[in-house]
Protein backbone atom coordinates (compact mmCIF):
# COMPACT_ATOMS: atom_id res chain seq x y z
CA UNK A 1 0.00 0.00 0.00
CA UNK A 2 2.86 2.35 0.90
CA UNK A 3 4.69 1.62 -2.35
CA UNK A 4 1.49 2.23 -4.30
CA UNK A 5 1.02 5.60 -2.57
CA UNK A 6 4.60 6.59 -3.38
CA UNK A 7 4.05 5.63 -7.03
CA UNK A 8 0.86 7.73 -7.25
CA UNK A 9 2.61 10.72 -5.65
CA UNK A 10 5.50 10.33 -8.08
CA UNK A 11 3.14 10.32 -11.07
CA UNK A 12 1.32 13.41 -9.79
CA UNK A 13 4.60 15.27 -9.20
CA UNK A 14 5.83 14.32 -12.66
CA UNK A 15 2.61 15.61 -14.20
CA UNK A 16 2.80 18.87 -12.23
CA UNK A 17 6.45 19.31 -13.24
CA UNK A 18 5.53 18.82 -16.89
CA UNK A 19 2.68 21.31 -16.60
CA UNK A 20 4.94 23.90 -14.98
CA UNK A 21 7.79 23.44 -17.45
CA UNK A 22 5.44 23.36 -20.43
CA UNK A 23 2.57 25.68 -19.59
CA UNK A 24 0.69 25.04 -22.81
CA UNK A 25 -0.98 22.05 -24.45
CA UNK A 26 -2.36 21.61 -28.00
CA UNK A 27 -5.61 23.30 -26.90
CA UNK A 28 -4.63 25.56 -23.98
CA UNK A 29 -2.08 28.24 -23.21
CA UNK A 30 -0.34 31.11 -24.97
CA UNK A 31 1.84 31.14 -28.07
CA UNK A 32 3.63 33.86 -30.01
CA UNK A 33 4.40 33.10 -33.65
CA UNK A 34 6.19 35.01 -36.40
CA UNK A 35 4.54 35.21 -39.82
CA UNK A 36 5.59 36.52 -43.22
CA UNK A 37 3.47 39.66 -43.64
CA UNK A 38 2.39 38.42 -47.07
CA UNK A 39 0.02 35.95 -45.37
CA UNK A 40 -1.54 38.30 -42.79
CA UNK A 41 -5.19 38.15 -44.00
CA UNK A 42 -5.14 34.35 -44.09
CA UNK A 43 -3.40 33.78 -40.75
CA UNK A 44 -5.51 36.36 -38.92
CA UNK A 45 -8.59 34.40 -39.99
CA UNK A 46 -7.00 31.08 -38.98
CA UNK A 47 -6.16 32.45 -35.53
CA UNK A 48 -9.62 33.98 -35.00
CA UNK A 49 -11.30 30.68 -35.87
CA UNK A 50 -8.87 28.71 -33.69
CA UNK A 51 -9.64 31.00 -30.75
CA UNK A 52 -13.37 30.54 -31.34
CA UNK A 53 -13.02 26.76 -31.07
CA UNK A 54 -10.43 26.63 -28.29
CA UNK A 55 -11.33 29.43 -25.89
CA UNK A 56 -8.44 28.71 -23.53
CA UNK A 57 -5.81 29.57 -26.15
CA UNK A 58 -4.10 32.81 -27.08
CA UNK A 59 -2.06 32.83 -30.29
CA UNK A 60 -0.35 36.14 -31.03
CA UNK A 61 1.16 36.67 -34.48
CA UNK A 62 3.89 39.16 -35.30
CA UNK A 63 3.84 39.97 -39.03
CA UNK A 64 7.25 40.75 -40.50
CA UNK A 65 9.45 40.47 -43.58
CA UNK A 66 10.59 36.94 -44.40
CA UNK A 67 14.18 37.56 -43.26
CA UNK A 68 13.04 38.88 -39.90
CA UNK A 69 10.69 35.92 -39.44
CA UNK A 70 13.54 33.42 -39.93
CA UNK A 71 15.75 35.49 -37.61
CA UNK A 72 13.08 35.15 -34.91
CA UNK A 73 13.16 31.37 -35.26
CA UNK A 74 16.95 31.10 -35.29
CA UNK A 75 17.54 33.43 -32.32
CA UNK A 76 14.92 31.64 -30.21
CA UNK A 77 12.40 34.50 -30.10
CA UNK A 78 9.62 32.17 -31.29
CA UNK A 79 9.22 28.44 -31.74
CA UNK A 80 6.89 28.53 -34.76
CA UNK A 81 6.92 30.52 -38.00
CA UNK A 82 4.84 30.68 -41.20
CA UNK A 83 6.88 31.33 -44.32
CA UNK A 84 7.01 30.75 -48.11
CA UNK A 85 10.11 28.53 -48.10
CA UNK A 86 11.78 25.69 -46.25
CA UNK A 87 14.94 26.03 -44.20
CA UNK A 88 18.04 26.62 -46.33
CA UNK A 89 21.24 24.60 -45.95
CA UNK A 90 22.81 27.01 -43.49
CA UNK A 91 19.73 27.07 -41.26
CA UNK A 92 19.48 23.27 -41.43
CA UNK A 93 23.09 22.94 -40.22
CA UNK A 94 22.33 25.14 -37.21
CA UNK A 95 19.38 22.90 -36.29
CA UNK A 96 21.70 19.88 -36.59
CA UNK A 97 24.13 21.57 -34.20
CA UNK A 98 21.26 22.15 -31.79
CA UNK A 99 20.26 18.48 -32.21
CA UNK A 100 16.72 19.61 -33.01
CA UNK A 101 14.62 18.14 -35.79
CA UNK A 102 12.30 20.91 -37.04
CA UNK A 103 8.73 20.02 -37.95
CA UNK A 104 7.93 21.31 -41.43
CA UNK A 105 4.27 21.25 -42.53
CA UNK A 106 3.15 22.44 -45.96
CA UNK A 107 -0.19 24.23 -45.50
CA UNK A 108 -0.90 25.95 -48.83
CA UNK A 109 0.08 26.85 -52.35
CA UNK A 110 0.31 30.61 -52.76
CA UNK A 111 0.86 32.95 -55.70
CA UNK A 112 2.69 36.21 -56.14
CA UNK A 113 0.40 38.54 -58.06
CA UNK A 114 1.34 41.47 -60.27
CA UNK A 115 -1.21 44.26 -60.00
CA UNK A 116 -1.37 47.44 -62.05
CA UNK A 117 -3.11 50.78 -62.06
CA UNK A 118 -6.38 50.92 -63.97
CA UNK A 119 -5.01 53.35 -66.58
CA UNK A 120 -2.66 50.70 -68.03
CA UNK A 121 -3.78 49.45 -71.43
CA UNK A 122 -2.02 46.08 -71.26
CA UNK A 123 -2.55 43.45 -68.56
CA UNK A 124 -0.35 40.57 -69.73
CA UNK A 125 3.34 39.97 -69.01
CA UNK A 126 5.80 37.10 -69.33
CA UNK A 127 8.74 36.38 -67.04
CA UNK A 128 11.27 37.97 -69.35
CA UNK A 129 9.22 41.17 -69.55
CA UNK A 130 8.88 41.29 -65.77
CA UNK A 131 12.66 41.00 -65.54
CA UNK A 132 13.06 44.00 -67.84
CA UNK A 133 10.55 46.12 -65.96
CA UNK A 134 12.03 45.55 -62.50
CA UNK A 135 15.55 45.92 -63.95
CA UNK A 136 14.70 49.32 -65.42
CA UNK A 137 14.06 48.63 -69.12
CA UNK A 138 11.00 49.99 -70.87
CA UNK A 139 8.49 47.96 -72.85
CA UNK A 140 6.26 49.39 -75.61
CA UNK A 141 3.18 49.56 -73.36
CA UNK A 142 5.08 50.18 -70.12
CA UNK A 143 7.28 53.28 -70.29
CA UNK A 144 8.80 54.90 -67.19
CA UNK A 145 6.65 52.69 -65.00
CA UNK A 146 7.07 52.55 -61.22
CA UNK A 147 7.05 49.20 -59.41
CA UNK A 148 6.14 49.06 -55.71
CA UNK A 149 6.40 46.27 -53.13
CA UNK A 150 5.78 45.88 -49.42
CA UNK A 151 9.26 46.29 -47.89
CA UNK A 152 12.99 46.02 -48.57
CA UNK A 153 13.12 42.42 -47.32
CA UNK A 154 9.93 41.41 -49.12
CA UNK A 155 9.55 37.69 -49.79
CA UNK A 156 7.37 38.43 -52.82
CA UNK A 157 10.02 40.62 -54.45
CA UNK A 158 12.77 38.14 -53.57
CA UNK A 159 10.75 35.34 -55.14
CA UNK A 160 10.02 37.45 -58.24
CA UNK A 161 13.70 38.29 -58.72
CA UNK A 162 14.69 34.64 -58.40
CA UNK A 163 11.93 33.50 -60.76
CA UNK A 164 12.79 36.06 -63.45
CA UNK A 165 16.56 35.84 -62.83
CA UNK A 166 16.77 39.55 -62.11
CA UNK A 167 20.13 40.57 -60.61
CA UNK A 168 19.65 44.27 -59.95
CA UNK A 169 16.54 46.32 -59.21
CA UNK A 170 15.78 49.51 -61.07
CA UNK A 171 15.71 52.89 -59.34
CA UNK A 172 12.01 52.95 -60.31
CA UNK A 173 11.33 50.12 -57.82
CA UNK A 174 10.16 51.37 -54.43
CA UNK A 175 9.60 49.74 -51.05
CA UNK A 176 6.52 50.80 -49.12
CA UNK A 177 5.66 49.65 -45.61
CA UNK A 178 2.96 46.98 -46.10
CA UNK A 179 0.86 45.05 -48.59
CA UNK A 180 -2.04 47.38 -47.80
CA UNK A 181 0.14 50.32 -48.80
CA UNK A 182 0.93 48.61 -52.13
CA UNK A 183 -2.77 48.18 -52.93
CA UNK A 184 -3.54 51.75 -51.89
CA UNK A 185 -0.71 53.17 -54.01
CA UNK A 186 -1.55 51.20 -57.15
CA UNK A 187 -5.28 51.95 -56.86
CA UNK A 188 -4.70 55.72 -56.60
CA UNK A 189 -1.68 56.36 -58.83
CA UNK A 190 -1.14 56.00 -62.59
CA UNK A 191 1.43 54.07 -64.61
CA UNK A 192 2.50 51.74 -61.82
CA UNK A 193 2.75 48.06 -60.93
CA UNK A 194 2.65 46.34 -57.55
CA UNK A 195 4.02 43.03 -56.29
CA UNK A 196 1.76 41.36 -53.73
CA UNK A 197 0.54 38.07 -52.26
CA UNK A 198 -2.68 36.83 -53.86
CA UNK A 199 -4.58 36.53 -50.55
CA UNK A 200 -4.48 40.33 -50.26
CA UNK A 201 -6.47 40.88 -53.47
CA UNK A 202 -8.93 37.97 -53.40
CA UNK A 203 -12.56 39.09 -53.08
CA UNK A 204 -13.75 37.20 -49.97
CA UNK A 205 -17.38 38.05 -50.78
CA UNK A 206 -17.17 35.99 -53.98
CA UNK A 207 -17.77 32.34 -53.05
CA UNK A 208 -16.47 31.19 -56.46
CA UNK A 209 -13.04 32.75 -55.74
CA UNK A 210 -12.99 34.11 -59.29
CA UNK A 211 -13.03 37.80 -58.40
CA UNK A 212 -10.26 40.17 -57.40
CA UNK A 213 -10.38 43.69 -56.01
CA UNK A 214 -11.95 46.09 -58.50
CA UNK A 215 -9.59 48.94 -57.60
CA UNK A 216 -6.56 47.39 -59.35
CA UNK A 217 -5.81 45.49 -62.53
CA UNK A 218 -4.63 41.91 -61.91
CA UNK A 219 -2.16 40.76 -64.57
CA UNK A 220 -2.07 37.55 -66.55
CA UNK A 221 1.41 35.99 -66.46
CA UNK A 222 3.03 33.57 -68.90
CA UNK A 223 6.35 31.77 -68.88
CA UNK A 224 7.31 33.09 -72.32
CA UNK A 225 5.98 34.72 -75.50
CA UNK A 226 4.95 31.32 -76.82
CA UNK A 227 3.05 30.10 -73.76
CA UNK A 228 -0.43 30.84 -72.48
CA UNK A 229 -0.90 33.53 -69.86
CA UNK A 230 -2.90 32.95 -66.67
CA UNK A 231 -4.32 35.00 -63.82
CA UNK A 232 -3.64 33.77 -60.26
CA UNK A 233 -6.90 31.85 -59.94
CA UNK A 234 -6.86 28.87 -57.60
CA UNK A 235 -7.31 26.35 -60.41
CA UNK A 236 -4.23 27.66 -62.23
CA UNK A 237 -2.22 27.76 -59.00
CA UNK A 238 -3.24 24.16 -58.22
CA UNK A 239 -2.25 23.04 -61.71
CA UNK A 240 0.97 25.12 -61.47
CA UNK A 241 0.01 26.72 -64.78
CA UNK A 242 0.31 30.19 -63.24
CA UNK A 243 4.10 30.74 -63.26
CA UNK A 244 4.41 32.67 -59.99
CA UNK A 245 3.16 29.97 -57.60
CA UNK A 246 4.99 29.03 -54.41
CA UNK A 247 4.48 26.94 -51.27
CA UNK A 248 3.62 28.01 -47.71
CA UNK A 249 5.04 26.22 -44.67
CA UNK A 250 4.68 26.13 -40.92
CA UNK A 251 8.11 25.47 -39.40
CA UNK A 252 8.18 24.54 -35.73
CA UNK A 253 10.94 23.68 -33.29
CA UNK A 254 8.53 22.89 -30.47
CA UNK A 255 10.16 20.10 -28.47
CA UNK A 256 6.92 18.83 -26.93
CA UNK A 257 3.26 18.53 -27.88
CA UNK A 258 2.23 22.08 -27.10
CA UNK A 259 0.06 24.84 -28.53
CA UNK A 260 2.27 25.11 -31.62
CA UNK A 261 1.46 21.51 -32.43
CA UNK A 262 -2.24 22.12 -31.88
CA UNK A 263 -2.33 25.24 -34.06
CA UNK A 264 -0.41 23.50 -36.86
CA UNK A 265 -2.82 20.56 -36.73
CA UNK A 266 -5.77 22.95 -36.96
CA UNK A 267 -4.43 24.84 -39.99
CA UNK A 268 -3.72 21.51 -41.72
CA UNK A 269 -7.17 20.14 -40.82
CA UNK A 270 -10.22 20.31 -43.07
CA UNK A 271 -11.56 23.41 -41.30
CA UNK A 272 -8.23 25.22 -41.49
CA UNK A 273 -7.81 24.27 -45.14
CA UNK A 274 -11.26 25.64 -45.98
CA UNK A 275 -10.02 29.00 -44.70
CA UNK A 276 -7.02 28.67 -47.02
CA UNK A 277 -9.46 28.08 -49.87
CA UNK A 278 -11.54 31.12 -48.90
CA UNK A 279 -8.52 33.40 -49.12
CA UNK A 280 -7.63 32.51 -52.70
CA UNK A 281 -4.84 30.05 -51.94
CA UNK A 282 -4.81 26.32 -52.65
CA UNK A 283 -5.01 23.86 -49.70
CA UNK A 284 -1.98 21.60 -49.36
CA UNK A 285 -3.43 18.88 -47.12
CA UNK A 286 -6.93 18.59 -48.56
CA UNK A 287 -7.90 17.31 -52.03
CA UNK A 288 -9.06 20.05 -54.40
CA UNK A 289 -11.67 19.28 -57.03
CA UNK A 290 -11.21 21.27 -60.23
CA UNK A 291 -14.30 21.87 -62.34
CA UNK A 292 -13.99 23.14 -65.90
CA UNK A 293 -16.82 25.42 -67.00
CA UNK A 294 -17.29 25.67 -70.75
CA UNK A 295 -19.41 28.47 -72.16
CA UNK A 296 -21.11 27.32 -75.33
CA UNK A 297 -23.02 29.64 -77.60
CA UNK A 298 -26.56 28.45 -78.04
CA UNK A 299 -27.91 28.81 -81.57
CA UNK A 300 -31.47 28.28 -82.68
Amino acid sequence: MKNRLVLICSIILSFLFFRCSNSDTPTTGKLTISVDETFKPLIESEIDTFHGIYSYTEVKADYKAEMDVFNDLMNDSVRLIIVPRKLNSEETKIFEQWEIVPKVTKIAYDAVAIIGSLDLKDSTLNLSEINKLISGSDLPNFKNINVVFDNNNSSTLKFLMEKTQCKQLSSRCYALNSNNAVIDYVSKQKNCLGVIGVNWISDRDDTTNLSFLKSVRVFEISNSDNSEAYKPYQAYIAQKAYPLWREVYIISKEAYTGLGTGFTAFVASERGQRIVLKYGLVPATMPVRLVEIINEEITE
